[in-house]
């Protein structure tokens, strides 16, 4: 939990920055942070940059690693094996978030005893937040709240500050942009100690462009959901899937039906072929559900207990 120090009674902290041509705001990046946590470590892990971030962030004194498999997803899950701290601030290198509230998420953290802390934005300009993200962010991020719970209220913000158990039991399955949700999700599933703080979000120097495409990026945060739905809440999504079908089959067998308790015969046999077939396909897909469910609680427990085993110092 957040407090965790190392044996000799000095918490380690460290700040975690994936970067991708971010040469125009990587160095203002490491020095903003090392002005606001003096103790930090700071890491930039380039991510196949073909600009000069690797050697600007060198130059601001950060330690640079690489990561060759493209995508912040696979940046994030290096970060997480590689790192050794007791408190981790995750922040992109792109200048638009604010160092100086590091500190009181740092504090905040420590003195609720969290393991999750989001910083939520607010903007800094009127450029800051582009209309398309806004919009993106607000509608993925409903859909979490109405399935796993309503503890965020920015779920896609790229500055979170993580507690050493969260991060060494984080199972970082992702690839792109999409590992957002996954670390949202992760706190939610498990009920983790939580908490969002509004921080101030600044507007991106000119010449600097954000690597997230709206609709592509957005596309894969759904898949994400839609498969976290399926391997964390498969009751509901086979029972839905279930439920529809076998309401499909009685729209399409209702006409059937009458014929032939009327007449006796069954005109339409194709027809009644696709919705019996249908009522049998939604049975076995509810019946799935059930026993998906079952597998999940137990995942869900072991991941639970992964996590309390987890060395918190």
């Amino acid at each position: 939990m957040g407090g965790a120090k190392n044996p000799g009674g000095q918490q380690r902290l460290a700040v975690l920055v994936p970067c991708f041509n971010e040469a125009l705001t990587v160095g203002s990046v490491v020095s903003c942070f090392r002005a606001a946590l003096p103790d930090a470590e700071i890491y930039v892990f380039d991510n196949n940059s073909t600009d000069q971030t690797a050697s600007i962030a060198t130059a601001a004194g950060a330690i640079v690693r690489s990561e060759p498999r493209q995508g912040k997803g696979n940046v994030v899950r290096r970060m997480f094996a590689d790192v050794e701290a007791d408190v981790y601030i995750l922040v992109d290198g792109d200048g638009t978030y604010d160092a100086e509230a590091a500190p009181s998420l740092v504090a905040k953290l420590n003195a609720e005893g969290l393991d999750f802390l989001n910083a939520a934005r607010v903007e800094d300009g009127a450029g800051a937040y582009r209309l398309g993200h806004r919009f993106g962010n607000r509608v993925l991020t409903g859909v979490v709240q109405r399935i796993f719970g309503r503890q965020l209220d920015d779920m896609l913000s790229g500055y979170k500050v993580l507690s050493r158990r969260y991060v060494k039991s984080f199972p970082a399955m992702s690839f792109g942009f999409e590992i957002e949700t996954e670390l949202a999700v992760h706190a939610l599933e498990l009920r983790l100690p939580m908490a969002e703080v509004p921080t101030r979000y600044i507007e991106r120097p000119e010449g600097s462009f954000s690597k997230l495409r709206t609709i592509r990026d957005g596309t894969r945060i759904l898949m994400l959901i839609a498969r976290l739905v399926k391997d964390e809440r498969p009751l509901q999504f086979f029972g839905l899937l279930g439920v529809a079908a076998i309401m499909v089959a009685l729209v399409l067998g209702f006409g059937v039906a009458v014929t032939f308790l009327e007449t006796g015969l069954v005109p339409r046999l194709p027809t009644a072929v696709l919705s019996v077939g249908l009522v049998v396909v939604g049975v076995l897909s509810i019946f799935s559900g059930l026993i998906l469910d079952t597998i999940a609680r137990m995942r869900q427990e072991l991941k639970r207990l992964f996590y309390l085993s987890a060395d918190s110092r």
